[in-house]
């Protein structure tokens, strides 16, 4: 049936116009259901059947799920909805407003990746449903940026989706088939705060984080020699100390203190055995010094992923885009995807370098070959009897 969604132009000033912002600071944090209602409208006009699937817990916040065909397996596009937060006296040009500038657009999510979302749409607008022997989803879920609600009410619920599934971050139009996990955590230390003049009127919080930090770094240094991974442009874990904060005044024995962490984990490395062996390390230097301490994640953490690298999926992306899969140090969707019983490849438009930043851009450049690619997964996992076929003997 001919497609009533509007032409791409107008997806692009839509999503990008409509504010999708997720934080795990309140203030900044924003519903993505209008976004959401605009998809689903022009989903709906293209033929597809349309679910807004609710997130508990979060009644601003809700994934979509549109589905084309009917039939066993299929294909899902996979991309989120929101954004990351943003200081609009750092931009050049209007983050909510699509801006066309020598060969490239600006806007808000333009490359990470509110264009994905549009372009699976525009891939798909022409398709006949009677076409299709296996079924085409466009997913679009809540709070990738933030705490990733989106992903995980889709695991929590267990309903199957698709076989295959391509999660559209910007990979530079190159297949990816593993990334890193990545950890926040907090670590404190609580000591007993007095008067600078004497030591022996406190416990020094600040001095046994000193301790505490030294110990964390060698453990990563650890980490580093002992765990190598050479698909990776860094092939190790890392540890990085991104904030610390300690005490009130420099006159008084610094009485509490809390380092936050961020590792990045190699497949096949369990979070909470990272966690534990961390717990051990923090706990040896605050006996030692009669501190109380604690480690907390500061967010659920996300798994690190590696698709076979025969799986259907991948050599099919291989195949198409010319080039060989490889690795990213980002986190995605793409472990709670595999979850539902999917194989994922990452594949997008634009670059992680113009993601999270001001003036935020994708190359016009990329807008044909990624429809093209689109199109091509779909033509081999939504009407090609072969690949269903021949999936039962190569999947591992």
């Amino acid at each position: 049936m001919p497609s009533q969604a509007p032409a791409l132009l107008p997806m692009l000033q839509g999503l990008i116009g409509t504010l999708s912002v997720s934080s795990i600071t309140p203030g900044l944090d924003h519903s993505n259901r209008p976004l959401i209602d605009l998809l689903a409208g022009w989903l709906a006009s293209a033929g597809f059947r349309v679910e807004v699937l609710p997130i508990p817990g979060q009644p601003h916040k809700a994934n979509l799920l549109a589905t084309l065909g009917t039939g066993p397996g299929g294909l899902v596009l996979s991309g989120h909805t929101d954004t990351v937060p943003y200081n609009e006296r750092l931009w050049s040009h209007d983050p909510l407003k699509l801006t066309e500038r020598n060969g490239r657009y600006y806007g808000l999510g333009t490359c990470d990746m509110k264009s994905f979302l549009a372009l699976a749409v525009e891939a798909a607008r022409h398709l006949n449903p009677a076409d299709l022997k296996h079924p085409l989803m466009i997913l679009a879920t809540a709070d990738e940026e933030s705490a990733m609600h989106g992903a995980r009410a889709l695991v929590d619920a267990g309903r199957p989706l698709g076989r295959y599934a391509i999660i559209g971050e910007p990979t530079g139009l190159r297949p990816v088939r593993t990334h890193k996990g990545v950890m926040g955590e907090s670590v404190r230390l609580i000591g007993r705060s007095g008067h600078a003049s004497d030591p022996s009127l406190g416990n020094n919080a600040l001095i046994g984080m000193h301790e505490a930090l030294t110990a964390i770094l060698a453990w990563g240094e650890e980490l580093k020699r002992t765990h190598q991974h050479p698909a990776f442009h860094v092939p190790y874990p890392t540890l990085n100390p991104g904030h610390i904060h300690g005490g009130d005044n420099p006159n008084r024995i610094c009485g509490d203190c809390e380092l936050h962490l961020d590792l990045r984990v190699l497949p096949g490395m369990d979070p909470q055995d990272l966690r534990a062996e961390l717990a051990r390390r923090v706990a040896a230097v605050a006996q030692r010094r009669g501190l109380t301490w604690s480690v907390e994640p500061l967010f659920a953490s996300i798994p690190p992923v590696e698709t076979p690298a025969n799986s259907v999926i991948v050599r099919a992306g291989e195949a198409l885009t010319g080039h060989a899969a490889g690795a990213v140090g980002f986190g995605t969707e793409a472990p709670f995807l595999d979850r539902l019983g999917m194989e994922t490849l990452i594949l997008g438009p634009g670059h992680i370098a113009q993601a999270h930043q001001p003036d935020e851009y994708l190359e016009l450049a990329h807008i044909a070959p990624t429809l093209e690619l689109l199109q091509g997964f779909i033509r081999r996992f939504c009407m090609d009897d072969m690949i269903h076929a021949h999936e039962t003997t190569t999947r591992p």
